[in-house]
């Protein structure tokens, strides 16, 4: 099996020894995404809705870089600092996923990297 690293700089750039994704066996396996700004590596201002925008707009670029979109996305796992913000959470992620409905885990958790509010992962297949 050969796995192939994605990169591109429309997404945040790996802040440890990880990848932004991995595909391997026609499937990619992105890394949390955070509300990290691309070009300037800090976490966007604002609150929930801004901070989910941001991710998922990361997101998005991940699987583009991949060649991929949301409608070969097949699982993702968002975690949360607060499951209030869910509903917030929802509908914007309802509006960059469009008719695409991959499954979906929700979780709330005691921290997240630099004190974020939401983080975000996906496997997606590969056309």
């Amino acid at each position: 099996m050969t796995l192939k690293q994605v990169k591109t700089s429309e997404a945040p750039a790996a802040i440890g020894p990880y990848s932004q994704g991995i595909v391997a066996n026609g499937f990619l396996f992105s890394a949390g995404q955070i509300a990290l700004d691309p070009a300037t590596g800090e976490i966007v201002e604002g609150g929930i809705r801004e901070q989910t925008a941001r991710v998922m707009q990361n997101l998005t670029a991940v699987l583009a870089s991949a060649g991929a979109s949301w409608t070969d996305v097949v699982k993702t796992t968002v975690f949360l600092q607060d499951m209030n913000d869910f509903p917030v959470v929802n509908e914007i992620y309802a509006g960059a996923l469009g008719a695409a409905r991959p499954a979906r885990s929700t979780v709330q958790v005691a921290a997240l990297p630099r004190g974020v509010l939401i983080e975000i992962d996906m496997v997606a297949r590969v056309p």
